[in-house]
């Protein structure tokens, strides 16, 4: 082969990819980092295979590729992963560069970042959207780069996947996985709902955020490592109820497994006080204290309000309460002296203090104990006014 420093020569990796790539490719095929080309032409020999469009972010390796494979199936693009591809795939291959960064100079034919599996991560994180719903994704990649951490990106993404090959070379295995989109990730796209990306994952819930009738919105699902039972439809209920009194992000729809919200473009409480004025901040208390107050005269007791840095997010100066997993009545509801105990946390007691915020905790814990026994809107304004 002749010599070009952008393009990746074929290694074991690629060798191994390439039998499978040979038998399972089929219709229209994406190879992703095309390298050298070799993935293209073995799809491209395929009877199945309808026509390859081969991928790769340095332009020497597009260029190469141009002046040495010569195949009416196979087009080749300048796209840094999918930046410039458009459309969907019946199959899409890739053999990505996966070894940790070693060399401040960095080596894209081989380096997948600093941990090496920053690349394997954009891929997966982005790939949904441009295979077709029964399509097969062919990736090559190495026990250096961390096969759980792969493992975790894949699953975080809804695919499902299986190990088809494996070689060991030196002081590494080399792995070739055959992966597809899972049956909830498949309903979810029956449903209208596309673009479908991982955002985080709970002790019982997992978020992904995705497009709905051309809004962006949030779809939350069960946890499967959760043993939890029965929470994804209690807080749908729960969301349900609660979005009458303006509480919460809309709630979209509900299914038996699963719920979809509108995405809120915002920061969560800690980083918003981190990047607002004195005044703005507590404006932001007072409607977040009001909101508790509303749950607490529902004998509503949402739980987590002392420890809320991921249960509150502040959007045009607008408090939004998330996560309603644990939501339950209460005869004595605890959301407004729960909020208390946050604002006099130690972990919120230097943030405030930057911001020339000081809670007098003595005070604080006083006006709480009353508002406890008195839940009224008087006792709560107390409180308001002693922060």
């Amino acid at each position: 082969m002749p010599s070009c420093k952008s393009v990746y020569e074929p290694q074991e990796d690629s060798t191994l990819l390439e039998r499978y790539v040979r038998q399972y490719s089929r219709g229209e095929v994406l190879d992703v980092g095309t390298g050298s080309g070799i993935q293209a032409i073995a799809a491209s020999q395929n009877p199945n295979v309808a026509s390859v469009l081969a991928v790769d972010v340095q332009r020497g390796a597009i260029d190469y590729c141009r002046e040495n494979i010569k195949n009416p199936k196979i087009k080749f693009l300048q796209s840094d992963l999918f930046s410039n591809v458009k459309g969907k795939f019946d199959t899409v291959i890739s053999n990505p560069p996966y070894l940790p960064q070693e060399l401040k100079l960095k080596d894209l034919t081989i380096e997948g970042g600093k941990k090496g599996y920053e690349v394997i991560e954009g891929f997966l994180n982005d790939v949904n959207s441009f295979l077709k719903p029964d399509g097969i994704i062919l990736m090559v990649f190495s026990s250096l780069t961390r096969k759980n951490k792969v493992d975790e990106f894949i699953r975080n993404n809804m695919l499902d996947f299986e190990e088809i090959g494996k070689v060991h070379i030196f002081f590494e295995d080399i792995f070739v996985y055959l992966l597809r989109k899972n049956n909830f990730l498949k309903k979810l796209e029956g449903n209208g709902i596309n673009n479908v990306k991982y955002l985080a994952r709970g002790h019982r819930g997992l978020l992904f955020t995705g497009l709905y009738k051309n809004r962006k919105i949030v779809v939350k699902t069960k946890n499967p490592q959760s043993r939890a039972i029965g929470r994804i439809e209690n807080e749908a209920k729960w969301l349900e109820k609660l979005n009458k009194r303006k509480i919460g992000p809309k709630l979209i729809k509900a299914e038996n497994d699963y719920f979809v919200y509108n995405y809120i473009d915002g920061d969560f409480i800690a980083d918003y006080i981190k990047k607002s004025n004195k005044t703005q901040i507590k404006k932001i208390f007072k409607k977040i204290f009001n909101q508790m107050f509303a749950l607490d005269k529902l004998k509503i007791d949402k739980e987590e309000m002392h420890h809320p840095l991921k249960h509150v997010i502040i959007s045009k100066q607008k408090p939004y309460l998330i996560d309603f997993e644990r939501t339950h009545y209460a005869k004595s509801p605890k959301n407004v002296t729960q909020f208390c105990q946050f604002l006099m946390s130690g972990h919120l007691a230097k943030i405030l203090k930057d911001k020339k915020i000081f809670v007098d905790k003595s005070r604080v814990i006083g006006l709480a104990k009353v508002y406890k026994n008195n839940q009224n809107i008087a006792n709560l304004n107390k409180i308001i006014n002693a922060i």
